[in-house]
């Protein structure tokens, strides 16, 4: 293909990207009801579930301004700016890998602080006004200057390392690479509530006490190799709340926002983490595990088939072969291939789901765990409605009705 040809592609792409998900985010806002069924009023108020609509249509409207700005952001990009950046970094350093970390480094960094209005925005506007922001100025500013440093010592490793071997081996660089990217995706599993999470959050050993006591027995009762049991402060940022575990064999981490234990019932919290056991039970996070490893392959293979291709940097505004402006430009053109793939594993997420729900049931109490679903989704004044083809395309989980039906209906 020519450079004209490829970059009508990647823009096409682009232009078709947004205008997809504006007719689904659409769709989503249109398909709210006023009405409140009995099954719902029972747990979630008619004041609070208008208060649900009035946050989600606000959120909506604040997605199209924000794509909107996006989209007009990557049209200047596309059409110039990526090739004058290039161009202009080419005069200061003459090696690849340096001149991609500050390439990508540049437009990382920019990007965030072009967008940085729209976040404060978003936290200190919305969230404020819908009672969930707990974040401080100083506290946002603090998580920037963590992320910017974090995203520079692990980004910039696994580019150079990259980088290196597209440079050292060629196209088969993809085996190497994927075999690093599969081993650093399991070692942040691994150790991400250990070495990450902290540099975020306070972690907390839960005392002993009626909880403690009732998160041990279950974990007895169903064989789950517990090691320690932590409360975060999630309540620093946010009064949504969640729960999950990390680690493998016998070093598993619980770790339980404090606003779900502000919240919930000792049963209602056994039958959230009993949920969360069933993900460990039914082997779905080794299952996951694979299925991205298989991902990854899949990606750097197509990657090895147009990074050393000249035409696809001339697109860009390139004036020769650039590693990092291919890299560009197959991130947009690979993106319709990825939404197919994304769309695979959310189904099989959803099904997970299910699956960890109907575990807890049979392992614990499945009624606490529907009163647990119902008061996590009025707390966090979650949509009841969604569009299916929004769920289809964007829900990793099941929508909390589903959820309920299957659990009801379920022996």
């Amino acid at each position: 293909m020519s450079p004209q040809t490829i970059l009508a592609c990647i823009v096409g792409i682009t232009v078709a990207s947004y205008f997809f998900n504006l007719v689904l985010e659409i769709l989503n806002l249109r398909s709210q009801r006023k009405d409140i069924p009995d099954e719902v009023a029972s747990f979630y108020d008619k004041e609070k579930y208008t208060r649900s609509l009035e946050y989600h249509h606000e959120q909506t409207i604040f997605s199209f301004i924000t794509s909107g700005f996006g989209l007009v952001l990557s049209f200047i990009m596309l059409l110039g700016g990526f090739g004058w950046l290039d161009h202009f970094l080419q005069k200061y350093f003459s090696s690849e890998i340096p001149l991609a970390l500050v390439f990508f480094s540049s437009l990382a960094l920019a990007a965030d602080l072009i967008t940085i209005p729209f976040q404060w925005y978003s936290v200190f506007v919305i969230e404020e006004k819908y009672g969930f922001n707990k974040t401080s100025v100083k506290t946002f500013i603090t998580d920037k200057l963590k992320g910017y440093l974090l995203g520079a010592l692990l980004g910039g490793l696994l580019l150079s390392v990259l980088m290196y071997l597209i440079n050292r081996i060629g196209p088969g660089f993809w085996i190497w690479f994927g075999l690093i990217a599969s081993g650093f995706v399991l070692f942040a599993n691994l150790f991400y509530t250990s070495w990450i999470l902290p540099l975020f959050n306070k972690l907390t050993p839960l005392q002993d006490g009626e909880l403690k006591t009732a998160i041990e027995s279950f974990a007895q009762k169903v064989n789950f190799p517990l090691n320690n049991i932590f409360v975060m402060d999630g309540s620093k940022r946010s009064k949504k709340a969640n729960a999950f575990f990390s680690g493998v064999g016998r070093k598993k981490k619980i770790v339980l926002y404090d606003t779900l234990i502000e919240n919930h019932t000792v049963p209602e919290l056994v039958a959230v983490l009993a949920h969360e056991v069933g993900h460990f039970k039914k082997k779905h996070i080794i299952f996951s595990y694979v299925l991205s490893v298989i991902q990854i392959f899949f990606t750097l293979w197509v990657l090895s088939l147009i990074i050393s291709n000249e035409q696809v940097s001339l697109a860009l505004g390139g004036t020769q072969l650039a590693i990092h402006l291919n890299l560009i430009a197959f991130t947009i053109l690979f993106s319709p291939i990825s939404g197919i793939t994304g769309l695979l594993m959310s189904l099989y997420s959803r099904r997970n789901e299910y699956e960890a729900d109907r575990y807890a049931k049979e392992t614990y109490d499945g009624v606490a765990l529907a009163h647990a679903l119902k008061k996590l989704s009025e707390d966090s004044l979650a949509e009841l409605y969604p569009h299916p083809a929004y769920v289809f395309f964007h829900y990793s989980h099941p929508p909390l009705l589903s959820r309920l039906h299957a659990l009801n209906s379920r022996p």
